[in-house]
């Protein structure tokens, strides 16, 4: 075989040998480096796929928990209010009981002052009964102005 003339570009078979070796050494080194970077990029990659499986877990079980206070909170209001509606129920009836004892209280109060008022009446009625016909005439005797002089009623009743 000749060698053939191709100018500048003709390869040497001591530089193919030695180009050959290089590119040997490099690929074997690349190759592990490149493995290395693979297994790197793969632990991130799990290390980041994990940290969103677990931000993603932990997302789900916080919208749990909030769904589970969301109810506990739905719940307390429920009852909060049923403690008012109670409240004000129980309030009402014991307005309405108060307000009832209190009219009691009234009507008896009434009674009572109304007789000791219809008492103490007859009871001055009957104090005053035997002075009327005296305070009558002297009540008469200031209207006209000149006395008048107390009579039996038998004699005032003949005169008429």
């Amino acid at each position: 075989m000749s060698p053939t003339n191709i100018g500048p570009l003709e390869p040497r078979i001591p530089d193919l040998a030695a180009a050959l070796v290089l590119f040997t050494v490099c690929h074997a080194v690349m190759v592990r480096l490149l493995r290395r970077i693979d297994r790197v990029l793969q632990a991130r990659e799990q290390a980041t796929d994990g940290v969103d499986r677990q931000a993603a877990e932990t997302r789900a079980e916080a919208d749990a928990v909030r769904e589970a206070t969301l109810r506990l909170l739905a719940d307390a209001r429920h009852d909060a209010a049923r403690i008012r509606q109670q409240a004000r129920q129980e309030g009402a009836a014991l307005v309405a009981e108060a307000r009832a004892e209190a009219l009691r209280e009234c009507d008896a109060l009434r009674a009572e002052s109304t007789a000791r008022i219809e008492a103490d009446r007859a009871a001055a009625e009957r104090e005053l009964r035997p002075y009327v016909s005296a305070l009558a005439h002297e009540v008469a005797s200031r209207v006209l102005g000149e006395p008048i002089a107390p009579t039996s009623r038998t004699a005032t009743a003949e005169t008429r």
